[in-house]
């Protein structure tokens, strides 16, 4: 796929995304999600990729949807056009840990594409905002449900509600963003990030994914159960064994990224099938 609005790119073990529509700065439009859409797909297909970045310029991340292009549009359009569809949640459904890598304004859509990914690494340059309230409109792709989850209600309500943004530093205060690095080093310690991630066993860094995410839909007794049975299962992957092994013998660790007594095939082969669109 020819990609008009996004840089997809391998570097190392990680998939790099970057927003690509700077006369825009970096709306979001339909074209855009589906391109991020077919990289994902892509990026989660292929086993030498342990991990995403996705990430846009030094001065902002994504600036919202494109409103040129929204004002057209009536109820029935959006409606029957399913505006704002699965293309949107692509990146919360990945199954490889997604990092975003915010440097300037992440508003509206952009704060909701930032918070869909597993963490946030800012730049001290970032700000973040959901300000749809100022066009007569709330959040769509999911900022007054994630929002609370991240900074509890009470923030989260303020910032609907007055369109008020949120610089780096309360960001992080508030649980938004894991951390703040300086701008000119953001991209560099997102991937120094990823590829620590990805150099670990797939099997466990998806489970451990899993088990956190889940933290967020169910009961504390049923998140423990499940994290038991999760934490369980890995004992059946030769990753285990070795993880321990090299423990025990103080050595880097062979990761195999299968099944104990398992052929040689990669534990994300069995899992992922690529799409025929994609082959």
């Amino acid at each position: 796929m020819d990609y008009q609005n996004i840089i997809a790119e391998s570097r190392d073990k990680v998939g790099v995304i970057t927003l690509n529509r700077p006369k825009a700065l970096n709306a979001l439009s339909d074209e855009l999600m589906d391109e991020i859409e077919h990289a994902v797909d892509r990026f989660e297909a292929d086993d030498s990729i342990g991990a995403l970045v996705i990430t846009g310029s030094e001065k902002v991340f994504a600036a919202g949807a494109d409103i040129k292009r929204m004002q057209e549009y009536s109820y029935m359009d959006v409606y029957m056009g399913n505006f704002i569809g699965s293309s949107w949640q692509r990146l919360s459904n990945c199954r490889k840990p997604v990092i975003a890598a915010v440097a300037g304004y992440a508003l509206g859509g952009g704060c909701e594409l930032a918070m869909m990914c597993d963490f946030i690494i800012a730049a001290d340059s970032a700000q973040f905002g959901q300000p749809e309230i100022k066009l007569g409109i709330i959040p769509g792709a999911g900022g007054t449900q994630r929002l609370p989850r991240f900074v509890g209600k009470a923030k989260a309500m303020e910032m609907c509600l007055t369109g008020r943004m949120m610089d780096a530093e309360e960001a992080e205060r508030a649980g938004l963003v894991s951390r703040i690095v300086k701008a000119d080093q953001l991209l560099d310690e997102s991937l120094k990030t990823a590829n620590q991630i990805a150099s670990l066993s797939r099997p466990s860094v998806m489970m451990a994914k899993n088990a956190v995410n889940r933290a967020y839909e169910t009961t504390l007794n049923e998140g423990i159960e499940l994290e038991r049975t999760m934490f369980r299962s890995l004992f059946a992957t030769e990753d285990q064994a070795e993880g321990m092994a090299a423990f025990a013998d103080k050595r880097k660790p062979d990761w195999k990224h299968r099944c104990a007594h398992s052929p040689g095939v990669p534990f994300e082969s069995r899992q992922h099938v690529l799409p025929l669109h994609l082959a």
